[in-house]
């Protein structure tokens, strides 16, 4: 069922609501400096940030820049991760991308969607996140949580992330478009879950689509 778009009006209340509810949006990945959010990020692919935060400190301990990565090595770096979904190709995305780092960029993370994204393990989202979290420039990275809570709202309803993120950045009152990554990803982590979602303790549910189709109790 295609879901009817929230309005401009209900976009700002919805926003100024969540943000009173949520008022330290950031990520949940721990970090000290942009190379190791970069790092962080990467890993969390397919993972949750827990498991990330698991493995980060002793791996940062001893590999906390480019250079000290890189020399690491993929078998070196595995120990570190092999707990985490996917640890060889990340593993050899890391690598890779500290080589880049060190070659290219002097061992600095760029501030530019361009080179993050030539990096390995770079995408469109991982780039989003480390525009929005590290250089706070209003990018959306549209994860699971953010495509469900966009369409399941009726906040910005597409098929693809793109157009997800698209109708995000379009229709995203200006005064929260920095914080409305972290916004929607807490907000669906914690109450909009995917087959579960808390609607009794959403403080957003008098402009939740989903909420309003459900039968009266």
């Amino acid at each position: 069922m295609v879901l009817l778009m929230m309005n401009k009006q209900q976009r700002e209340q919805f926003f100024q609501i969540l943000s009173q509810h949520i008022p330290n949006p950031t990520t949940e990945l721990h970090y000290r400096n942009t190379f190791e959010l970069l790092i962080a990020v990467i890993l969390s692919a397919q993972a949750t940030d827990v498991s990330v935060n698991k493995v980060t400190p002793k791996l940062f301990q001893v590999a906390p820049t480019p250079e000290k990565m890189l020399s690491l090595g993929e078998e070196g770096l595995i120990p570190y991760i092999q707990s985490i979904g996917l640890f060889r190709s990340k593993a050899k995305h890391i690598v890779s991308c500290c080589q880049s780092l060190v070659e290219k960029f002097n061992g600095v993370v760029p501030d530019n969607r361009s080179d993050l994204e030539s990096l390995a393990g770079v995408g469109r989202k991982t780039a989003n996140v480390i525009l929005n979290t590290a250089f706070h420039q209003p990018t959306i990275a549209v994860d699971t949580h953010i495509f469900r809570v966009a369409n399941r709202t009726g906040l910005a309803v597409a098929s693809t992330v793109l157009g997800v993120e698209k109708l995000l950045l379009k229709n995203t009152p200006k005064v929260f478009l920095q914080d409305a990554h972290h916004l929607l990803i807490l907000h669906g982590r914690y109450i909009c879950k995917a087959r579960k979602p808390l609607c009794e303790q959403c403080v957003v549910q008098a402009f939740c689509a989903f909420y309003q189709r459900q039968p009266e109790k």
